[in-house]
C-alpha cells in the first residue's frame, strides 16, 4: 500500500477502526488495513487521521461521448449517446487489463479534470446524452462520487450506467446499485483459479453481486466476459458459465463475449480468434440464453438482436451503428408481439459509432 504525503478528497464511507489502531476499509472484500497516510490497493481510498477519504472525488481522467453499445449495453436505450468517464485506480489486479493506463495510474491523481457531480449532469443535458457511464476504471472504488453524480443526474432526467467487475461487499453494494439504472458486470472467467491467479480476487463475490442485482434491484443488467486464449475460453468453462447464468439469473440477461488483445502483463498471449467468440455465442444460445453477442469483431449476425419468439431480427447492427429497427410499444417485436427484454423507447437513437471527447469546463454556467 502506497505512502502519501498529503491527502485531498471527501470523507469516505465503509470502514472501521480496528483494536490495533489501524483502519479497515470495508468497501470491497480486500479489507485493506491502513495506518495514517496510507492508501489501499485501489490507490484512491486512503486514511487521513482517524477517518477514510476518497482522494479522487470530483476529478476525472477525461470525458467522452460514446454509443451506449460500447459499454457494452445492447438492450438499454439502443443508439443513444452516453457521457463516459472514470477516475484512477482499481481494486482488482488483472494482468490482462485493457485500460491499465487509467486503472493502474499512479500519476493521474493530481492531473485529473475538475468534475463536480452537478457539472457532469449539466454536460450530459447540454450534449443530449441520455445517460452517464462510470467506466474506464471500476466505479465501486469511487462510490461516494458515483452516488452523488447519479443523484445529480436523476434530478436532471439523466440515467446512470455502471461498468463494473462487481467486486464489492454487501453493505456498499446495496447503496451503490440503489442509484444506478443500468450495469454491465464483467464476469471475467468462471473458475476460482482464473480469478485468483490473474485478478487476485474471488469468483463467488462477483457471482453474489450478479445475483443481487438481478434479484433485488431494478437495475438493467448485462454481462461481459473477455475471452483469453488458453485461460477462460474452454468449451467446458463456457458451458459452466452459461449454465450458471440460466440457473441463477435466467435467459433474458444478455451475454457479451469480447476479444482479448495482448496488453499490460499478458503480451505473450495472442489475440482471441473470432471463431472463439462465435463458438461462445453458440454455446450460450444452446444453453437457453436468448441474447448473446460477440464483441470487438465485425460480424453483423452476432451483433444483431433477435426475437425470442419468432426469430426475426429486431435490432440489426453494423459495429455500433443501428441499421434496422423492428420494435414497437417499448420493446415488442413488430412481427409477433413478443416482448424483448430491456429498456427501450419507441424508436432508437441515432448517435451511431462516433466517439467525441469533450472538456467539461465548457459546460460550466
Amino acid at each position: 500500500m502506497d505512502q502519501i504525503d498529503a491527502l485531498d478528497g471527501v470523507e469516505g464511507r465503509y470502514w472501521q477502526m480496528l483494536p490495533d489502531g489501524k483502519i479497515q476499509c470495508d468497501l470491497c472484500p480486500r479489507e485493506c488495513k491502513l495506518s495514517d497516510g496510507r492508501r489501499g490497493l485501489c490507490f484512491v481510498r486512503a486514511r487521513r487521521g482517524d477517518g477514510m477519504v476518497l482522494t479522487t472525488y470530483g476529478r476525472s481522467s477525461g470525458f467522452c461521448i460514446d454509443p451506449i453499445e460500447k459499454k457494452p449495453l445492447n438492450h438499454f436505450l439502443p443508439g443513444t449517446p452516453v457521457l463516459s468517464f472514470g477516475t484512477a485506480g482499481c481494486n482488482l489486479t488483472c494482468k490482462f487489463c485493457q485500460n491499465h493506463d487509467i486503472s493502474k495510474s499512479r500519476e493521474m491523481d493530481s492531473l485529473m479534470d475538475q468534475a463536480p457531480p452537478a457539472l457532469v449532469a449539466e454536460a450530459a443535458v447540454q450534449t443530449g446524452c441520455r445517460s452517464v457511464a462510470f467506466t474506464y476504471n471500476d466505479p465501486v472504488i469511487f462510490l461516494e462520487y458515483a452516488v452523488d453524480t447519479a443523484k445529480a443526474c436523476r434530478e436532471r432526467g439523466v440515467k446512470t450506467v455502471a461498468v463494473t467487475a462487481g467486486y464489492i461487499k454487501p453493505d456498499a453494494r446495496t447503496e451503490f446499485f440503489s442509484h444506478i439504472d443500468a450495469a454491465n458486470i464483467d464476469l471475467k472467467g468462471f473458475t476460482n483459479r482464473f480469478y485468483r491467479d490473474l485478478c487476485t480476487a474471488e469468483l463467488n463475490t462477483v457471482l453474489e453481486t450478479i445475483r443481487y442485482v438481478h434479484d433485488y434491484t431494478e437495475v438493467w443488467m448485462e454481462l461481459t466476459t473477455l475471452l483469453i486464449p488458453g485461460q477462460n475460453d474452454s468449451e467446458d468453462e463456457l458451458k459452466a458459465l452459461t449454465d450458471w447464468v440460466m440457473t441463477h439469473v435466467g435467459p433474458d440477461v444478455p451475454l457479451h463475449f469480447s476479444a482479448f488483445h495482448p496488453d499490460f502483463r499478458m503480451t505473450d498471449i495472442p489475440n482471441t480468434p473470432p471463431e472463439t467468440l462465435f463458438a461462445a455465442v453458440a454455446i450460450a444460445k444452446a444453453a437457453g440464453v436468448r441474447y448473446a453477442y460477440a464483441g470487438n469483431v465485425h460480424d453483423r449476425h452476432t451483433g444483431t438482436t433477435y426475437c425470442s419468439g419468432c426469430g426475426a431480427a429486431l435490432i440489426e447492427r453494423d459495429w455500433y451503428e443501428i441499421t434496422s429497427w423492428a420494435l414497437a410499444d417499448n420493446g415488442r417485436c413488430v412481427s409477433c408481439g413478443t416482448q424483448c427484454a430491456g429498456v427501450f423507447d419507441d424508436s432508437h437513437g441515432h448517435w451511431g459509432r462516433k466517439r467525441q471527447p469533450i472538456q467539461l469546463a465548457a459546460f460550466a454556467r
